[in-house]
């Protein structure tokens, strides 16, 4: 079972929420066009408008469980001018890479300190708190080796021999993700991760 955000909860989650899907995705599209592929610039990805990005299953998803999706940017591995297996490597490390820093700038943001002198200062230290915690659960999320996640196009390129076994399993990616999340296996092993990552930005913010 889950408990559904209150109205009060949903308004501060839905803007963290779209950002850090809208950077991760934009992300994607820019290490792709830095690397010689144009593909999400021709279809209008290569933007920061949360519009071109969102996909409405995965942001349900991301506001439920705290972890989702965005549409995935596409990406033509053949026009990259490295290696298609270590393009698409870089391009997928891309997404998880924006919400780490996010994350870290947020961290930095609650050290500082600054919000004290605003209005509302409760408010914006909750909300730089949950965008760090959004954002790692979001980077660490991705980063699982299991289609169509960017963990699996990551571990293809470590291991270009087993490629062909890793995008086979496309198909049913999903469905394992479903599996692992309603078993509750995904959360004991993702929670873990997520508390020790989010610790590690809680003592940068207090070396600031």
């Amino acid at each position: 079972m889950f408990d559904l955000p209150s109205l009060s909860e949903l308004l501060t989650l839905l803007p963290v929420i779209l950002i850090s899907l809208t950077f991760h995705e934009f992300a994607h599209g820019w290490a792709a066009y830095r690397l010689g592929d144009n593909t999400a610039r021709n279809q209008g990805r290569l933007t920061l408008n949360p519009l071109a990005h969102i996909d409405p299953v995965g942001f349900l998803m991301m506001i439920l469980f705290h972890f989702g999706w965005a549409k995935p940017v596409p990406v033509n591995p053949y026009n990259l001018r490295a290696d298609p297996a270590r393009g698409m490597l870089l391009v997928s490390l891309a997404g998880p890479s924006a919400n780490f820093v996010l994350a870290l700038v947020a961290s930095l943001l609650l050290g500082i300190g600054g919000f004290q002198l605003v209005p509302y200062a409760d408010y914006v230290y909750y909300i730089l708190y949950l965008t760090m915690q959004i954002n790692v659960i979001l980077a660490i999320f991705n980063l699982i080796p299991v289609p169509p996640l960017d963990g699996s196009k990551i571990l293809a390129g470590l291991l270009p021999g087993q490629s062909q076994f890793i995008y086979g399993m496309e198909t049913y990616g999903t469905i394992i993700l479903m599996i692992l999340l309603f078993t509750g296996v995904l959360g004991k092993v993702l929670w873990p991760l997520v508390s020790f990552v989010v610790n590690i930005f809680l003592m940068i913010s207090k070396l600031i």
